[in-house]
């Protein structure tokens, strides 16, 4: 690691002011010591009475010794003459006249000094002002002259204290990167048959996976320096900035190879060229223009290693991902059950637990839940059991911070009429009984009229048994009836429908559109893809807009065949409900006196066999 900086020397203008001062003290002794200024009057009289001695002259200013001392002691004068014409005049009517001299000596170093001495100050303001405390500091435009340098963070390789045994529910990922610490750790083993290692490792997965923390745990493992960056500390407003912060950060990496860069939010700054329909952006180009060109130019002999991260691969600039860059993407994916039961063990480690926690438990609870998410879960937990004064974290505590997580805060000072009241607990007990009666389903683990989160007056918690990753056309038919049982449930109760349903609606529409669109799963359309957009980690559209590339006709098949399935969801929700009418009111009766039901306490509806 380079050694340390040496502090700051003191600024050159606050020496020079220093300078200026020291030297009009010094004027302003010398002249002033021992000497009396005197009306000109005053040294006409003095010069007619024979009592001047020495006379120096200097523009107007004349200065003297006296052959006694005047009033005050002092036998030295200083005096400034005036015309003599004026001076006879004014002495002829005896009266006392004297003039005002000019700057002097002093003043003419102040006025040719100070301004320029002020302006220089006030730049030197304005430059740290610009250039923050980056750079050079303490010297002239320590800011402006240090714009163009990287604020990547250097790490010492003794520093980082993260390795692979901090790292868990990744194993593919980190078995793909203990190549690069072996590499990191011994090139020439690696380069004698003439192989080399990847020069760009981009890690791609949602956010919270844990990119960032397998990268430190690389530079941890391979014990060398660590530079870590932003994306977004490229990007500038002004022009070349941000491919001079490229330029100097790989410079600085040489020095100190072997040495991992790192890239974080690679999104931010190799966003594809061209892209946008407004044009192209000259800063951002170039800064990208500089960092493919960087990493097209290394020396092979040279090891450095970059480490990127982003959760939105599919909008990176091609060039990017090309072989001599970024060769490898490795996935950093949500982990399944067993990866999250090594993440809980190493993040529930410090926590004091009941003995009736189950890390295979909670891993049931949490089917999707990131590393962020696990780590963030065991901290509420913890806060939940401090809040009751326990001794230790319950298995309780930890479902209902699974519940604050998924829905929110509880709303118990929300005060429903009695007729939402009903209403709720009615839709709540739909979703329940539809998802008991139909074989297959993720089973109930409790149902709730406490209000929680923004708009939630209440929920259905089902506990899944396993990861999924496919699912079938029957599987999905199943979950479109489970949502429209709360709208079912009200139809039978009641002669009208409420708002209730809306976010069960938008779901329900989500999978009957993904069936038509995208899995070719209704007969009349047959198995066509008429929705090719790309999904990403955010799960987010990646345009406003998007060209549609079927005919009006089609359209219109497709949004009648999307509403047949809702229609289908639906009347099969009613079918079940009207059949288990008995269940729905006892459910819905001691859900209003209760609030809360677990999975064991709701009526056991009757099944119904699969369509």
């Amino acid at each position: 690691m380079p050694a340390a900086q040496p502090q700051n020397p003191l600024p050159l203008w606050l020496i020079t002011l220093a300078l200026i001062g020291a030297a009009a003290v010094t004027l302003l002794t010398s002249q002033g010591a021992g000497t009396s200024a005197i009306p000109y009057s005053q040294f006409q009289q003095l010069l007619d009475d024979g009592k001047v001695t020495k006379v120096v002259v200097s523009g107007d200013s004349i200065r003297g010794t006296l052959s006694e001392k005047l009033p005050d002691g002092n036998d030295n004068f200083t005096t400034v003459q005036v015309p003599p014409d004026l001076a006879t005049t004014l002495a002829k009517h005896k009266v006392e006249f004297s003039a005002v001299g000019g700057a002097g000596p002093l003043g003419t170093l102040l006025s040719w000094v100070l301004p320029p001495l002020l302006f220089v100050g006030v730049w030197l303001f304005a430059a740290r002002a610009m250039g923050g405390r980056g750079g050079m500091g303490g010297g002239f435009g320590g800011g402006l002259l240090s714009v163009g340098r990287s604020r990547a963070k250097l790490v010492a390789e003794t520093d980082v204290k993260v390795s692979f045994a901090d790292v868990a529910g990744v194993d593919e990922a980190k078995d793909e990167l203990h190549e690069i610490v072996d590499f990191l750790k011994k090139p020439d083993e690696y380069t004698r048959l003439g192989a080399h290692i990847p020069r760009g490792i981009l890690l791609v997965g949602p956010p919270g996976t844990g990119k960032t923390l397998l990268a430190r745990a690389v530079a941890g493992e391979a014990g060398v320096p660590f530079y870590s960056t932003n994306g977004a500390e490229f990007v500038e407003m002004f022009v070349g900035v941000g491919a001079a912060r490229v330029r100097d950060l790989f410079e600085q990496a040489r020095k100190t190879s072997p040495c991992i860069i790192f890239i974080d939010e690679l999104d931010a700054l190799g966003r594809a060229r061209g892209a946008s329909p407004m044009g192209g952006q000259d800063e951002k180009e170039q800064t990208l223009n500089q960092l493919l060109a960087e990493m097209d130019g290394f020396d092979r002999s040279v090891a450095i290693v970059i480490l990127a991260a982003t959760n939105r691969p599919e909008i990176l600039d091609p060039a990017l991902l090309r072989a001599g860059r970024f060769d490898r993407q490795v996935l950093v994916d949500r982990p399944d059950k067993s990866g999250r039961v090594d993440i809980l063990r190493i993040h529930l480690k410090p926590l004091k637990l009941a003995d009736d926690v189950k890390l295979e438990d909670i891993a049931a609870l949490t089917p999707g839940f990131s590393g962020a998410d696990l780590a963030n879960l065991g901290n509420e937990a913890a806060l939940l059991a401090t809040r009751r004064h326990a001794d230790s974290i319950a298995m309780a505590d930890f479902t209902g911070a699974v519940e604050r997580i998924v829905a929110g805060l509880e709303k118990r000072s929300r005060i429903l009429i009695p007729k939402e009241r009903r209403t709720v607990a009615y839709h709540e007990m739909g979703h329940a009984l539809v998802a008991l009666a139909i074989p297959g389903t993720d089973p109930v683990q409790k149902v709730s009229i406490i209000p929680r989160g923004i708009g939630a007056l209440g929920y259905t918690m089902q506990r899944p048994t396993d990861d999924r990753f496919l699912m079938s056309r029957q599987e999905l038919e199943d979950k479109m009836a489970v949502l429209m049982g709360g709208r079912a449930a009200e139809m039978i109760v009641g002669d009208d429908v409420s708002t209730g349903a809306s976010d069960d609606l938008a779901k329900a529409t989500d999978i009957a559109r993904g069936m038509v669109l995208r899995f070719g799963m209704d007969p009349g359309l047959g198995p066509v893809a008429w929705d090719t957009e790309q999904g990403n980690f955010l799960q987010q559209p990646g345009m406003f807009w998007q060209r549609r590339r079927y005919s009006e006709q089609t359209a219109h098949e497709i949004d009648v065949a999307v509403r047949n399935h809702l229609d289908t969801a639906l009347e099969r929700a009613l079918e079940i409900l009207r059949g288990n009418r008995a269940a729905l009111d006892t459910g819905a009766e001691a859900l209003l006196a209760h609030e809360t039901l677990s999975g064991d306490e709701i009526p056991r509806p009757t099944p119904v066999e699969t369509l």
